[in-house]
């Protein structure tokens, strides 16, 4: 009798120990998307785009043309650097309303 609720009160305290846990990181994961989707929202009002996983991609891949564009004016390659900023700054065009 005594080894039953001894067993009892341990499945009982690890369960609560496991719950804890899986609720601390429900809430954290929550939160975490939470401001990943309030990022989006802000950055898409602010630069007047849709808010669309293939938005966000030409934007960011937007931004790799225009970093490309960079490194290549500073390495003295005029032709590349102009024509990665041209690539660059049209796909932007195209998202940026």
């Amino acid at each position: 009798m005594q080894v039953e609720s001894f067993f009892e009160w341990l499945g009982q305290a690890l369960g609560s120990i496991i719950r804890f846990i899986v609720d601390g990181l429900s809430g954290l994961f929550n939160l975490l998307g939470n401001a990943g989707g309030n990022f989006v929202d802000g950055l898409s009002r602010a630069l007047g785009m849709d808010t669309s996983i293939i938005s966000i991609i030409a934007l960011i891949v937007g931004l790799m043309l225009l970093w490309s564009a960079i490194r290549a004016f500073m390495n003295a390659s005029i032709i590349a650097g102009i024509i990665w900023l041209l690539l660059g700054l049209w796909l932007l065009s195209w998202i940026i309303h």
